[in-house]
C-alpha cells in the first residue's frame, strides 16, 4: 500500500479537530474515516450525520484495496480527489437514455460495472442517480461511498443504500460531495497512515 508523509500542518489541523469533537471512543478505521470526512469539508456536523459500516467490514474493504480491487468514481472530480490509485469512472462515455430514463450517472454506472465486475469500491459523491442506478444492479461490492449531494435524491438515494445491507459508508441529510467521498476512500487507502497520525496529533493534544 502507498506511503505518504503527513506534513505538520494536516498534523496540527487533525490536534484542532479533536480538541473541538472528542473522537478517541471511535474504531481506528471509522475515526480515519470520520475525520478525513470532517477534515476535507471542515464541517464538525458529519460526525452526526454520518452512518459508517461496522469496523470489520472497513478493514476487509481497505484489505481488498490493498491488493488491488478496483475502485469507481461515478464523475471524474471524484477521481481526482483519489490520492495513488486510478479509478474507472464512465461518466465521459456514458450516454443518457431519457427514454428510458437513464441519466448520463447511471449509464456511466452500467458501463464500470461491465468493466470491473464484482468486489469493487464504488465511491458516490455526486449524482443521486448513480447510487440509485449501483443499487438495482447485480456489483456485489466491496464497499459503496454512497455520499452524494442535493435538495433531489440526495437523501433518499442515501437512504435506500442503506436499507440495501450492502456495505457502506453514507449520511442522512443531504449534504456530501465529491471532496468528502474521495476522502473517505483515502481514509481506507492509508490505514497505517492515519493511525500514524492520530498518534502525533495526540501526543500534542
Amino acid at each position: 500500500m502507498s506511503r505518504r508523509q503527513i506534513h505538520p500542518i494536516e498534523v496540527e489541523s487533525y490536534r484542532r479537530l479533536r480538541a473541538r469533537h472528542d473522537t478517541a471512543h471511535l474504531l481506528p478505521l471509522t475515526r480515519a474515516v470520520a475525520e478525513r470526512i470532517v477534515h476535507a469539508s471542515a464541517d464538525l456536523g458529519y460526525f452526526d450525520d454520518l452512518v459508517i459500516a461496522d469496523e470489520a467490514v472497513l478493514r476487509t474493504a481497505a484489505g481488498a484495496l490493498a491488493a488491488g480491487a478496483p475502485v469507481v468514481a461515478d464523475v471524474e472530480m471524484v477521481a481526482a480527489g483519489i490520492t495513488a490509485r486510478a479509478s474507472v469512472c464512465r461518466v465521459r462515455q456514458a450516454k443518457a437514455d431519457p427514454a428510458a430514463g437513464l441519466t448520463r450517472s447511471a449509464a456511466a454506472i452500467r458501463m464500470a460495472l461491465e468493466e470491473v465486475g464484482h468486489g469493487a469500491v464504488w465511491v458516490i459523491g455526486c449524482a443521486p442517480t448513480a447510487l440509485e442506478e449501483l443499487l438495482v444492479l447485480d456489483a456485489r461490492p466491496a464497499l459503496v461511498i454512497g455520499l452524494p449531494v442535493g435538495f433531489v435524491g440526495a437523501a433518499e438515494s442515501k437512504a435506500a443504500l442503506r436499507a440495501s445491507g450492502l456495505p457502506g459508508v453514507s449520511n442522512i441529510s443531504e449534504k456530501g460531495g465529491s471532496a468528502v467521498a474521495a476522502a473517505a476512500l483515502n481514509a481506507l487507502l492509508y490505514p497505517d497512515l492515519y493511525d500514524n497520525l492520530h498518534a502525533n496529533s495526540e501526543e500534542n493534544l
